[in-house]
């Protein structure tokens, strides 16, 4: 009985020592790893790491610009490219998963699994770093809000303009048929009719139309028409701070009721609802239709249009009223185009993380952003002798070069003179639009059920706004649409985001 008592205590005197030694292990591992956190980084030290990116072109490029990047920024990157049409089911499903990279690019700031990942610490603060970076401490306090969430930076923001939107014309097919550039609604439409009917490329047949669209309320022609009648950009506040969602306001139900008519005498694309953005671009390049909507990509759409379109010429155009005289157009993200961001998962310490800033960092120096623009300068592009930048070889700048394009982390940092006068103009406009672009209130702002529930219940909007423009749904019906939003989790969405405005007020 005493020996059994004995090896009782022996073993009790056994665990309780382990159980110091594991305390004391455990508090050493937590120093250890407060030590590794806070070390110092070199800045000029080899980086190896993986970038989950966007691609926005039909293939992945070429070594050749990666190398140079790679050269300058003293790292050796491993690339995962998500395709953009891909891109939401991809990225939601890698949050999801937790299957990520060292690097990630975000662009779906309004995403609902992207928002919500973003909000449960998934990722880096990165808003006490960016200081300490050369570059990076230019990133206005405007766009920074913009890019938080709660006060809180979860990535580099992405920089551009305010707004880009814009519609592309066929000037040809306008000096064709007599008319002008139109500066209204009606104009505008007046247009697509004369596009569609009175046979602008001469070929004596009836197949051309106006607009030519894909399936995207948001980047397709809708989006751009509203923001024209006046449509607030995503939310309407008011002075009390009420919001009003842009899809239960008078302006939005305009626009529905001109694109209805447009696609009902033929003048939008018949088959716009199963159309991708490559299949829309390659439409308008073969010459069947004559409105474009995205101001951005006229130099693209002349590459395209090449062998293909004889006298082709093209106009951007910005600034069109609902008759009033006044303009505006939508922003997209307030001049955020989304993050890179920096999962913890991955990126495991401080040194690692102010090692992947520096590289960001050394992305927005001049020579990088050529590399990413322009390519090689004497191979892929040339200077002027009037300062303007022109592509040499088109086909082995689309090869090399432009898939890096969009994976610029600021845009706005140098602008080049274009020698394509088409797209100088473009760039010119896309400026000018700062003057009357119209930001979404809610951008900085946070929802707890638009996190969870937002990117579903929309859903409920597009399709409803899908059908009553192809005629498949009235008024009535459209209304009934957004009382089930409302009822679904819409109503809690908007006392939500007025509640956020308050604090934020405060």
């Amino acid at each position: 009985m005493k020996k059994g008592i004995a090896m009782k205590k022996g073993v009790s005197g056994l665990l309780a020592v382990l159980m110091v030694m594991s305390v004391f292990l455990a508090a050493c591992g937590d120093k250890g790893a407060e030590d590794q956190s806070s070390q110092t980084y070199d800045p000029k030290s080899k980086l190896e790491f993986t970038w989950l990116n966007v691609l926005h072109t039909a293939s992945p490029p070429t070594e050749t610009i990666k190398s140079k990047i790679e050269e300058y920024t003293n790292s050796k990157i491993t690339f995962n490219w998500v395709p953009d049409a891909s891109k939401e089911e991809r990225i939601t499903t890698a949050l999801a998963s937790g299957e990520l990279a060292d690097m990630v690019t975000l662009t779906m700031m309004t995403n609902s699994s992207v928002r919500s990942s973003l909000k449960s610490g998934l990722f880096w603060d990165v808003g006490k770093y960016l200081d300490d970076y050369e570059n990076l401490k230019k990133i206005p306090p405007e766009v920074r809000e913009a890019a938080s969430i709660e006060g809180v930076l979860y990535g580099v923001p992405f920089q551009k303009n305010l707004a880009r939107a814009g519609l592309v014309i066929r000037q040809d097919w306008l000096d064709r048929l007599g008319l002008k550039v139109p500066t209204t609604l009606d104009e505008l439409y007046e247009v697509a009719r004369a596009f569609t009917e009175d046979d602008p490329d001469g070929n004596g047949k009836n197949d051309t139309t106006g607009f030519v669209d894909r399936s995207d309320l948001r980047y397709s022609s809708f989006k751009t028409l509203s923001s024209y009648f006046g449509t607030p950009n995503g939310w309407k506040v008011d002075e009390s701070g009420k919001f009003t969602p842009e899809f239960d306001t008078p302006q939005y139900m305009e626009t529905l009721k001109y694109s209805q008519k447009l696609y009902k005498n033929g003048y939008l694309s018949k088959d716009f609802a199963v159309t991708a953005k490559t299949d829309q671009q390659q439409q308008f390049a073969q010459g069947k239709a004559g409105i474009y909507t995205g101001m951005i990509d006229i130099s693209n759409l002349r590459t395209l249009s090449q062998g293909l379109q004889k006298g082709l010429k093209l106009v951007p155009v910005n600034k069109i009223s609902n008759g009033d005289g006044k303009y505006h157009v939508w922003s997209e993200g307030s001049g955020v185009g989304g993050l890179l961001a920096f999962p913890k998962s991955e990126v495991k310490t401080e040194a690692e993380l102010k090692r992947l800033l520096q590289f960001v960092d050394d992305l927005i120096d001049k020579d990088v952003y050529m590399y990413m623009t322009g390519g090689i300068e004497g191979t892929h592009y040339k200077i002027e002798k009037d300062g303007a930048f022109k592509i040499i070889d088109t086909d082995l700048w689309q090869a090399d070069v432009q898939p890096f394009s969009s994976s610029r982390p600021s845009e706005v940092t140098y602008n080049l003179k274009d020698a394509n006068p088409e797209k100088e103009l473009a760039n010119e406009l896309v400026r000018e639009n700062n003057k009357f672009a119209v930001l979404d209130p809610t951008v900085p702002l946070d929802s707890v059920t638009a996190n969870e529930q937002g990117t579903e219940l929309e859903k409920i909007i597009t399709d409803a706004s899908f059908k009553f423009i192809m005629g498949e749904l009235d008024e009535a019906g459209f209304k009934a649409a957004v009382e089930n939003w409302k009822k679904s989790g819409g109503a809690r969405i908007t006392a939500e985001y007025e509640e956020a405005y308050k604090k934020s007020k405060k």
